[in-house]
């Protein structure tokens, strides 16, 4: 069973890890003789091939139009190297026995800075037994965090949400303070402490934090998956309770926060709890709710929160 995090009082630390062992050295080329090549005289389509599941020779192609630079940056991300290894654990695609992973092709790469930030490609994999394809498209953007912070106030529940734009569904929605992660094997406690500070301005303290989806079964991976048929998004789903008055309560609601120069246009919306359920069409809010509401009553959230509650003690953040 999950608890809180024990890792000092500071109010945030992120500690990313390398991995283990570096990717062998990528050999690009190109394809000859490629259809996709056009009379005008246009470069012939850059490939290269990859291991998975034991063979060698699995062909990844550069849709036209990417750079070297771009297929490069897309192989060798940690996003398409971890979805590799993804295909061959216990659940796995190609331990299902009857699928046939026969070629990866790369449509596009974004790029925040200097680090891959989303690749989209396409799969195509085949069910052997009936030789139609599976759906493969993907849109890998890799873990992120989010966080339900419940203040008590005068006996009332409230909780902090974002209200931000979302280009992709062309709206503004209603959210858990949320960010991600900087790879795979990042310090999913520590970067939930720092985007709700960068989010809301409140400082948490990290031994504060109760990882929600800790409390899943293990064969889960211990993630919540908002939208596993077309992104391979993970997300940690954490839990902050404490205590405000009621000047706090007030300036958070409408407080205008957010790193402005990456574009985050943001305000802080103060929801009570009970109301929360209907007030947002968030998956990751909705998501934290069920949990946090069902492990309440299989007694599973750590003693010290649930006295806490009881006897009206603040944690110690700065809000």
């Amino acid at each position: 069973m999950a608890t809180a995090a024990a890792v000092g009082r500071q109010c945030f630390v992120l500690g990313f890890r390398r991995a283990a062992a570096p990717s062998p050295p990528l050999l690009i080329r190109r394809q000859r003789g490629a259809r996709m090549a056009s009379s005008s005289g246009d470069a012939p389509p850059l490939s290269t091939t990859v291991a998975v599941a034991g063979d060698e020779g699995i062909r990844v192609v550069a849709a036209p139009g990417l750079t070297e630079a771009e297929f490069r940056s897309a192989v060798e991300s940690s996003l398409f190297r971890k979805w590799l290894r993804n295909l061959e654990e216990e659940k796995g695609v190609l331990t299902y026995g009857r699928l046939d992973l026969r070629q990866i092709l790369i449509q596009g790469v974004d790029m925040f800075g200097k680090r891959v930030g989303f690749v989209k490609f396409k799969a195509d994999i085949v069910d052997e037994e009936t030789n139609a394809k599976v759906p493969g498209i993907v849109f890998a953007r890799g873990p992120a965090v989010a966080v339900l912070i419940l203040l008590e106030c005068k006996g009332q529940t409230y909780a902090i949400l974002t209200e931000q734009v979302r280009v992709p569904i062309g709206k503004f929605i209603l959210e858990l303070p949320a960010g991600m992660l900087d790879d795979e094997k990042g310090d999913f406690v520590g970067t939930a402490v720092r985007e709700v500070e960068e989010e809301t301005g409140i400082k948490l303290n990290l031994e504060d934090m109760i990882d929600l989806t800790a409390l899943l079964n293990a064969d889960t991976g211990c993630k919540m998956l908002p939208s596993p048929g077309g992104c391979d998004e993970e997300i940690g789903l954490f839990l902050y309770r404490g205590h405000a008055n009621e000047d706090t309560i007030r300036s958070l609601q409408g407080k205008e926060t957010g790193l402005r120069d990456h574009g985050e246009l943001i305000k802080l919306r103060v929801v009570p709890y009970s109301e929360l359920w209907r007030s947002t069409a968030d998956a990751k809010a909705l998501s934290a709710i069920a949990l946090y509401e069902m492990a309440k009553k299989e007694g599973l959230l750590p003693s010290s929160l649930m006295t806490s509650r009881r006897s009206g003690s603040s944690s110690s953040s700065n809000l």
